[in-house]
């Protein structure tokens, strides 16, 4: 089963990749590797779950922010890449930047919402390098950012 019909199998349509919002490409291809820049958790291009993790942001909201990053990630590479994300060998690396209060301490579980995803599209192909941050503030108010770095094959 390639990834494609594995998002199907979770009810994932990968959406229309949203335009940068700055001076910057969604993508960036250096020999086999394909960094995709910080993704953020939006739906029909507006951003869907905003605020701060540990004030008004639960964790379970944080993971599916997570979650929809890593689904506008593969959005991006599927629209790049000559033949989409059948071109991807591994996913290589997964950086997440949740905006939280100084006190909130579960970033790594909310990141887990990307990365339980990126296993579940591409099986063990999936098990990645991983970053998570809490930052202050994110673009537009976002919860979550996500970015990837991948493996052609």
């Amino acid at each position: 089963m390639n990834v494609i019909e594995r998002l199907a199998e979770l009810g994932i349509t990968l959406p229309r990749p949203m335009p940068p919002v700055a001076t910057y490409v969604p993508v960036s291809i250096a020999g086999n590797l394909v960094t995709v820049s910080g993704q953020l958790p939006a739906i029909d291009g507006k951003v869907a779950v905003t605020g701060k993790l540990g004030l008004n942001v639960s964790i379970e909201e944080g993971q599916h922010a997570a979650r929809l990053c890593l689904i506008n990630v593969l959005a991006q590479l599927e629209a790049a890449l000559p033949s989409g994300l059948a071109s991807i060998a591994k996913v290589v690396r997964l950086g997440g930047f949740i905006a939280a209060t100084p006190e909130f301490s579960q970033h790594a579980v909310v990141m887990n919402g990307a990365s339980d995803l990126a296993v579940a599209a591409f099986g063990d192909l999936g098990r990645h390098a991983r970053s998570t941050v809490g930052v202050a503030s994110l673009p537009l108010d976002a919860a979550v950012e996500v970015e990837g770095t991948f493996w052609l094959g």
